[in-house]
């Protein structure tokens, strides 16, 4: 793997955590994997989202920079690479989907301050799949909390995310996995690690498998 600092990204239920063990897997990578279940207020946030989105999204801005700061300015020196199912963008993405205007202004002050001090990824993967698909992906996983996630929900996610990168000056490989599964069949997944494992301009590259 051509890359040191490796973020894998997408909207819930496309496959970003699986992807990142599998990738680890075979180049012998270092995880650093997002602790959602951590979270005290994600349960009552799917319940009542405008009572507990600020709360929900400070705490988890708090614990991503935490992990993100301790994991990468501390590098392994045992490892080739570091590969991430998120990045602390994602707190950007999820809190302007999720948060009034004046509780968004708060958060984003507080989240330039810490995105300062964090290394940039080598490369930003996004993995796209359709709502639909997506909303299948998330009910096969079981997760009792995630149940009442809506379609419009996740638009908006994909929305803000495809905002999102549109104003990022990374390297972005997003990537159209819609009806791919990556786990089943080892080709498709063969396909994805050439794609990653190149070099690329500063921009996006939109690809579809």
């Amino acid at each position: 793997m051509r890359h040191s600092y490796l973020v894998i990204e997408g909207n819930i239920g496309s496959g970003k955590t699986t992807l990142v063990n599998m990738l680890a897997a075979k180049y012998g990578g270092r995880k650093v994997l997002e602790g959602f279940a951590d979270n005290p207020f994600l349960p009552k946030f799917y319940n009542d989202p405008k009572r507990f989105a600020f709360a929900v999204e400070m705490f988890f801005l708090a614990e991503r920079y935490h992990q993100l700061n301790n994991e990468l300015l501390q590098q392994s020196l045992f490892s080739q690479f570091t590969i991430s199912d998120y990045s602390l963008g994602k707190s950007l993405i999820f809190s302007k989907a999720n948060l009034d205007r004046d509780e968004f202004e708060l958060f984003f002050r507080m989240y330039k301050v810490m995105m300062n001090q964090l290394p940039k990824p080598d490369l930003f993967v996004y993995l796209h799949r359709d709502v639909k698909e997506l909303q299948m992906n998330i009910k096969k996983r079981g997760r009792d909390y995630e149940a009442g996630i809506s379609d419009s929900y996740l638009q908006r996610i994909q929305d803000s995310y495809f905002q999102f990168l549109k104003q990022q000056p990374l390297k972005i490989l997003l990537l159209d996995i819609s009806e791919k599964n990556f786990i089943s069949h080892p080709p498709v997944f063969e396909k994805i690690c050439q794609l990653i494992d190149q070099s690329y301009n500063s921009g996006i590259i939109k690809l579809k498998l």
